[in-house]
């Protein structure tokens, strides 16, 4: 199949956009539609009904959701760290101060209850804390690993837990090592590190443990310079890279069967707002980018991706709920709140 007929086949517009008309909505603006194939959302950029002067936010980083449903955003914005909203964008509490280089946040569940990781990438720390902001454990920079001299080369930027409560720490902004930690924060091994090897990353921006086949989970990996995720054991060792031209993509995020990911910026349009959502299936190939490029492989090679509509600037995670609607959190774009994109049916 050509690029042409693939593009007609799709029926979708090549700028990733579409709009329905106002016959169908009366007087009422049209919806704007993103994405491809059977991964289309419309956008809503006033999700959030919080207080702008109550609740600012400066970069809004990362956002999970807990068992209760409510949905967390974090935020290097001393005055409120972490804001708690119900789906619908009320805000339901607020907390923390202390965390001004506020980055990385993962949710883990153990034993039934629900326990958060904070990267702070000023403090070069990282933070276990309960649901409501309680500090319970703290990880300095790894002394244990001889290339790290001191704090401020140790840069964490993700965490992610295994089910056996080893954690895993990648230091996207320091010196790109995946750390692993025991549940008791003891030091295990590190792997990864900057180099031009296979095994090597160049910011590791991100990191998740995906158990899509429950009996060979795996870690993947985003090394965003080289617009790629990488994909190691539980122990460390590199098996593959996928890659993503154009794309420098933030952490993975799997819910289902599918892989998302924010996309900070395309190659081509580097630091000019350019950024866009993208949607992984079950054998890592792109099948939807919103507000990108329609993914088309050639000669089984992805062709490079790229914003088409500037839907988002720089989008930093996503959150993806028990409906599939998917959260934006944004850095560097305005201190606008999240976005929401709800799955058209």
């Amino acid at each position: 199949m050509n690029r042409k007929e693939f593009l007609k086949l799709t029926g979708v517009v090549t700028t990733g956009l579409i709009t329905v008309p106002n016959i169908i909505f009366g007087k009422s603006k049209p919806p704007i539609i993103l994405g491809h194939q059977n991964k289309k959302y419309i956008l809503q950029t006033s999700w959030s009904k919080a207080d702008i002067k109550k609740f600012p936010v400066n970069d809004c980083h990362e956002m999970v959701q807990d068992k209760s449903g409510r949905i967390l955003l974090l935020t290097n914005e001393t005055k409120n760290n972490v804001l708690l909203y119900d789906r619908s964008g009320k805000l339901l509490d607020a907390w923390g101060h202390e965390y001004p280089g506020a980055h990385g946040l993962t949710l883990h569940h153990e034993n039934s209850t629900d326990f958060l990781y904070i990267c702070d990438n000023q403090r070069h720390q990282v933070i276990k804390t309960t649901i409501d902001g309680k500090v319970l454990m703290t990880l300095d920079y790894p002394k244990e690993i001889e290339n790290y001299k001191n704090a401020a080369q140790y840069v964490p930027t993700e965490t992610a837990i295994a089910d056996n409560g080893d954690i895993y720490v990648a230091d996207g902004y320091g010196l790109d090592f995946i750390i692993q930690y025991n549940q008791k924060g003891e030091y295990i091994r590190h792997f990864g590190g900057r180099g031009t090897e296979n095994h090597h990353l160049k910011n590791a921006h991100g990191i998740c443990i995906d158990k899509r086949n429950p009996t060979a989970p795996v870690l993947i990996v985003t090394s965003r310079e080289e617009q790629a995720f990488k994909r190691f054991t539980l122990e460390g060792k590199y098996i593959d890279t996928i890659s993503l031209p154009g794309a420098w993509v933030c952490r993975p995020v799997i819910k289902g069967d599918y892989l998302y990911a924010a996309v900070l910026q395309s190659n081509i349009n580097q630091w000019d707002n350019s950024g866009f959502i993208t949607i992984l299936d079950k054998e890592n190939k792109v099948v939807s980018n919103l507000g990108g490029s329609i993914p088309y492989y050639e000669n089984g090679k992805l062709v490079e991706m790229y914003q088409t509509i500037k839907a988002f600037k720089y989008p930093h995670d996503v959150c993806i709920d028990a409906d599939e609607n998917i959260y934006v959190a944004q850095w560097n774009s305005g201190k606008v709140y999240p976005y929401k994109l709800t799955p058209m049916i």
